[in-house]
This record gives structure tokens, sequence and C-alpha cells, in this order.
């Protein structure tokens, strides 16, 4: 078992409809020194990979990415889920389909921010379904740009978002997958070992 395993276990909680709430160390309160684990960790699966940016989604990925960032040493990109006034029209944009708020909204990033020939590390906090990955793909492939890796905190492996980005050929590197929740709490971890 890893170090964030053991996190979720002793501080995780399972609501209804397969959520799992990691909030007081992950999403809403922030352990730095565990975040900055898991910085460490995705650095060492990549970075051989040339990665000229760090590229995530508004809000809970964002401070993964900054610690990841800080160890290769690039800029970290994050698409914003509302356009702003003040990144103007030229931008990227690409559907969302939200799994836990179960809306759809636009992604938008400044196309001044990524282009052509930049190889791009994904940082993302859950991958359940995969919407906000396929989002992001879609950007970086507006852009030109390559996507090296995707780095994920928790898997949910029950749902079907790690398999399908697999099987389309997506280096995908999650730090905990979740094999089983039930309803009096139990977690269950998929064994990454084998």
């Amino acid at each position: 078992m890893n170090f964030l395993e053991e996190r979720i276990l002793k501080e995780g909680r399972v609501y209804p409809g397969n959520i799992l709430k990691v909030d007081s160390f992950l999403n809403h309160q922030i352990d730095i020194e565990l975040i900055d684990r898991i910085g460490e960790a995705f650095y060492e699966k990549y970075k051989d990979k040339g990665i000229t940016r760090i590229l995530t989604i508004e809000a809970s990925g964002i401070a993964i990415a900054c610690s990841a960032a800080r160890f290769f040493k690039v800029p970290i990109l994050f698409a914003k889920k509302a356009k702003s006034l003040n990144l103007g029209n030229d931008l990227y944009v690409s559907k969302v389909k939200s799994y836990t708020f179960g809306k759809e909204y636009d992604i938008t990033l400044s196309k001044r921010y990524l282009n052509k020939g930049d190889r791009i590390l994904l940082v993302d906090d859950f991958l359940a379904i995969g919407n906000a990955l396929h989002g992001l793909i879609d950007i970086c492939s507006q852009a030109g740009a390559e996507v090296e890796g995707i780095c994920i905190c928790i898997e949910k492996g029950f749902q079907d978002g790690g398999k399908i980005l697999r099987d389309e050929g997506y280096d995908v590197t999650s730090l905990a997958i979740v094999s089983e929740m039930t309803d009096d709490g139990k977690i269950s971890f998929k064994d990454q070992t084998a």
C-alpha cells in the first residue's frame, strides 16, 4: 500500500453515488507535504519525457499541478471552466460534462500559452469516466501539442475512464486506483504491483 492509499483509508469518506470525499487533505483543505510527495512521484515517472508544460483544469488540479511543476521546472496551465472577460477571444475551447456536478460546460485556455510542439503532462485529482481529461486532450490536439502522460491522484477503477484512456494509447499513471467502495464506507484498491 502506498502513501496516498494509506491516507485515503485514514481520512477518505464514501458518499452515495460513488463519491469519495478526500477534502480534508487533497481538494478543499490541502496537505502540502502530501501534495509534494505526489508531485515528486509524477516527476519520477515522467522526468525523461521532455515535459514543457503541465496542464490541468480548475480548480482541484491546480495545487497538484503546481507541486509537479516545481520538480519539472516548467509552467502550469489550467483550463478555465467559465469564460473570463480578461481572456479575450483567442481561445482553445472544449466541451466537458462534469461527472460530479452532472452538467456540461466549456473549458477554455488562451492560445498564447499552449503551442505546437509543446510536450504536455496532464494532471488531475480524480479520474472517473474521463470527460475532463478528454476535454484537455482535445485542447492539446487543437494546439498541436503532444500529451506525454496523464497523472491522476485517485482513479475510480470501477468506472471506465482509465481503461478508455489507456485503450486510446495514453500513458496513465494513477497513484491510487480504487477498485470498490461500499455503502458502509469500505474502500478497496487495485493491486498495482502485479
